[in-house]
């Protein structure tokens, strides 16, 4: 008898799922709306131009491939914190503020939650309802104990339930860890606003409640990475101590190079030492240390003034294509009467958009019309473009048509 004959087969990971059979379909007009990938006008993707630049750079400078130090190579970490929270150079060198390169924002959350379960023996953790996929996952294999939900979607309004969040985070125990989206929502696409977040601030520093953030898409809400930036920073300001994780796969577009960067925030110099090397035993036990090739791409853009400017008048221009994209899909439905209102499609921000699509909806969308989107509703909006806009949105009229939720 094999030794693996008690392994049971898990069910598969819808997104990737959904690319598998997306590129297994011969039909002409097929539509990937489900991987958070940006893709360009024609539909295909977009290898960001001062990112071949900053490449050719780091190929050239490159003179071994020895290893990264553990807690990785120190000039992006710095300027990925600093891309995260502003004019923060005093903090880091007295060492309050550190970051950690992580096998991009996946990793970050992984070492984050680790830490946080072994070191400052947290239990609970919270999530919005709903979130990303892989939150559960991720933050259980870190050893929590009891993973719980904070009410984020207001299903009949389409838009947040402020007060559900509010009083969940009031009832949540002391100690508990929040997960909280910094901006560009996944899979909503609904961000607080200003007032919001200063609310949420004042209710977990009154619970005492340990925030964690998950900034995957800096500069992908609205083009600007200081705007976008905004929540963590007033968390910053307001003195509280956290963790965040930065993914460089959607804004930098190096979805395989899993350029990622994991902050802390502490108040105190004394106990500085000690976080870094138990965060140093944590990465040396998971996976020694990090690669080095999209780090440095980074650092090459985030250090160099002409290069960091031309990656963010490149951010804008990305951005403007899916808000593109938003209101010409809404402005598609509206023309053809689509059951429901449609206003939500424009007011969510990033690259996804919570349609209001029920499984039923999406299922038969697949079948009939070869488009492909989660269960949940969720698109992505940069899998639209000019040619297949229409198609997707005769598809969702259909579908709401003819299909019971």
């Amino acid at each position: 008898m094999s030794i693996f004959s008690q392994v049971q087969e898990a069910a598969p990971i819808e997104v990737f799922n959904l690319v598998k059979l997306f590129n297994e379909d011969n039909n002409p007009s097929k539509v990937n709306l489900s991987v958070g990938a940006y893709r360009t006008e024609e539909g295909k993707p977009y290898y960001i131009p001062v990112v071949k630049k900053a490449e050719e750079l780091v190929l050239q400078d490159t003179v071994n491939h020895e290893y990264l130090p553990i807690l990785g190579f120190e000039p992006f970490t710095k300027a990925a914190s600093q891309l995260l929270l502003g004019d923060i150079i005093k903090r880091q060198e007295e060492g309050t503020i550190f970051g950690v390169q992580s096998i991009s924002g996946s990793g970050a959350l992984r070492v984050g939650g680790e830490f946080l379960v072994k070191h400052l023996n947290c239990t609970t953790f919270y999530y919005s309802t709903p979130t990303w996929e892989n939150h559960h996952l991720v933050f259980m294999n870190s050893g929590f104990k009891e993973a719980k939900t904070y009410r984020y979607w207001d299903e009949e309004k389409r838009s947040i339930d402020c007060n559900g969040l509010y009083e969940d985070l009031l009832n949540a125990p002391e100690h508990s860890v929040i997960i909280l989206h910094g901006c560009a929502h996944n899979p909503t696409g609904l961000d607080l606003t200003e007032e919001q977040w200063k609310k949420v601030a004042e209710i977990m520093k009154e619970r005492e409640l340990i925030p964690f953030f998950d900034n995957a898409y800096q500069g992908f809400a609205s083009g600007d990475v200081e705007k976008d930036a905004w929540s963590v920073r007033y968390f910053l300001d307001q003195g509280f101590e956290f963790l965040c994780s930065q993914s460089f796969s959607k804004n930098v577009g190096l979805y395989n190079e899993r350029a990622g960067n994991l902050t802390f925030v502490l108040n105190s110099v004394d106990k500085i030492k000690a976080v870094k090397s138990q965060v140093t035993m944590i990465v040396r036990g998971m996976y020694s240390n990090p690669p080095n090739h999209g780090a440095r791409i980074v650092s090459t853009i985030l250090n160099n003034d002409e290069l960091k400017k031309e990656w963010l008048d490149t951010l804008k221009i990305m951005t403007n294509r899916i808000k593109n994209m938003r209101k010409v899909l809404r402005e598609n439905l509206e023309e053809l009467g689509t059951i429901g209102k449609w206003n939500h499609v424009t007011n969510q921000t990033g690259m996804f958009s919570y349609t209001g699509l029920s499984a039923s909806h999406v299922d038969y969308i697949q079948e009939k019309y070869h488009i492909y989107m989660l269960r949940s509703g969720r698109i992505n909006i940069c899998g639209l473009n000019m040619n297949n806009i229409k198609y997707v949105a005769e598809a969702i009229t259909d579908a709401l048509k003819n299909v019971a939720n």
